[in-house]
Order: C-alpha cells, then sequence, then structure tokens
C-alpha cells in the first residue's frame, strides 16, 4: 500500500488499475468504525485520472509506513542484492523523534501552540500547485485547526516548515462537514503566520 522509498500510496483506480499518490492528494481521512487494531480509515485521493476516488488505508500505512517502518526493500547497486530498508529508515527515524524532531506538526488555534501530529489526525485537505490546505484534530484539545502548508510538510516525513499560515477561527465541530465548504472557508479566511518551533 504504501512505499517508503517513493513515499506514495498505491490505490485501485477505475480508468488506469492502479495509481500512486502522495499524502498531500488526500482531500479527506475518516476512521472507519469497528477494527481497532489496526485501525481502518477511509480516504478520498485526488487521482492522476483527474477525478476523485475512495479507498482505504490501514493505521500503521498511515501513520507508520512513512517512517519506514514497514519494510521494503531496494536494489543495493554496491552489493548486487535486495536489502530490507526497514532496520535503516526506522532507526534514522528513533533517532530524530529522541532528538525532538517530529515527524509531521500542525499549529493548534485553541491552544495558540505548535503540536506533534500523525497522519492519522488530519481531517480534510485541499491542495494547490505550491501549498495545502490541511484541517487537522488536535490530539490534545480534539478542536479543528486550519493550516496552511507546503507539500513537503505533508508528504516528507521531518519535513516541517518553519513558518505556517492559520486560520484565526474556532471551528465547530461540523464546521468542515464537506470538502467544498472546507475549500470555501480554507482559501477564503485570513491567515496568520505562525512559527513551527516544536520545544
Amino acid at each position: 500500500m504504501y512505499d517508503a522509498l517513493t513515499g506514495r500510496f498505491t490505490f485501485p483506480c477505475p480508468a488506469r488499475g492502479e495509481t500512486r499518490v502522495t499524502l498531500s492528494s488526500f482531500r479527506q481521512l475518516e476512521r472507519l468504525p469497528g477494527a481497532a487494531h489496526p485501525a481502518v480509515f477511509q480516504v478520498l485521493f485526488a487521482c492522476a485520472c483527474g477525478k476523485e476516488h475512495e479507498g482505504l488505508v490501514t493505521h500503521d500505512d498511515l501513520d507508520w509506513a512513512p517512517l519506514g517502518l514497514q519494510g521494503g526493500v531496494f536494489y543495493n547497486l554496491m552489493t548486487a542484492r535486495l536489502d530490507l530498508v526497514d532496520s535503516e529508515l526506522s532507526d534514522l527515524a528513533a533517532r530524530r523523534i529522541q532528538a525532538g524532531e517530529w515527524p509531521w506538526s500542525f499549529f493548534c488555534y485553541p491552544e495558540e501552540q505548535p503540536r506533534p501530529v500523525f497522519p492519522s489526525s488530519f481531517a480534510l485537505l485541499t491542495a494547490t500547485d505550491g501549498t495545502v490546505g490541511l484541517a487537522v484534530r488536535c490530539p490534545s484539545c480534539r478542536r479543528l485547526s486550519l493550516n496552511l502548508v507546503s507539500h513537503p510538510h505533508v508528504d516528507v516525513p521531518f519535513h516541517n516548515d518553519r513558518e505556517i499560515a492559520v486560520v484565526e477561527h474556532m471551528f465547530a465541530d461540523d464546521a468542515v462537514a464537506t470538502l467544498d465548504e472546507f475549500r470555501a472557508e480554507l482559501w477564503s479566511g485570513s491567515f496568520d503566520a505562525r512559527r513551527l518551533a516544536l520545544e
């Protein structure tokens, strides 16, 4: 489902058979009731065919696989063998987290501070050529915040923008009920630049 070397999720596409998309191509994430180990998320993603499709992704693929914890192989040109990537990537991820870096972060407006987060906390995303609008449910206060970030901020673990834009508004739980309402709110909102210095 997720390839740690390319940073892409693989989903079926009715037109192309199969497509590979980045996390910033997701438009909506919703945890499905029922299974808890692993939890399953229904995602709506923008496909290269030009349409949006639904897919399923497990909690492990969503939060842990981008850190290189799900395995995978690459052809090692030095040894002419297929080598596993999980041990090297997981060790690197563990060292960075121990050093105080977090793979993903956002600015929680109700709490007025940056917070570490995993992609399973993302609710809605909308993207343009240079930015991604991101509705995130804070794991601490459970409130929604809207951030405007770069594509690498979402797609590349441990790439946290130094500054992000934040919609200065307290949102009700149902404020981002549909993707169209979210897009309209996001692109019409006033933004304030905030620093993401996670201590």
